[in-house]
């Protein structure tokens, strides 16, 4: 392959392209908000982590899971269960946290909600 210029009916189609693409505004706008550096923004991760509202079912699943985990830990002795274990009790706590102060109305701020 040559590195020189297009023929010129692929440049044709090329710059038609190009113009169709500038035309595009829903293009143009999900490109104007994307940002150009790298890796998470972590406003938004701990946005995202402190509007967490689980629910019941699956603060109960994390319950279980965490529990079967710790008496596989602790039967066994496997270092993968133990480190699996490390990682999906905080996980838990956060989740059941979360839950018990919205049922107790607390979530949000602002103390107890008034009942009108």
């Amino acid at each position: 392959m040559s590195l020189g210029r297009l023929p010129e009916h692929e440049q044709h189609i090329l710059d038609e392209i190009e113009r169709s693409l500038r035309r595009d505004r829903r293009l143009n706008r999900l490109m104007r908000g994307r940002r150009a550096r790298r890796g998470p923004d972590w406003k938004r991760v701990a946005g995202r982590i402190t509007r967490c509202e689980p629910r019941g079912r699956t603060v109960a699943l994390l319950v279980a899971v965490s529990a079967a985990l710790m008496v596989t830990g602790v039967v066994t002795a496997a270092p993968w269960a133990i480190w699996v274990f490390v990682t999906v009790w905080p996980v838990t706590l956060f989740a059941a946290f979360r839950l018990l102060s919205r049922w107790s109305g607390e979530a949000g701020g602002g103390g107890p909600r008034r009942r009108r």
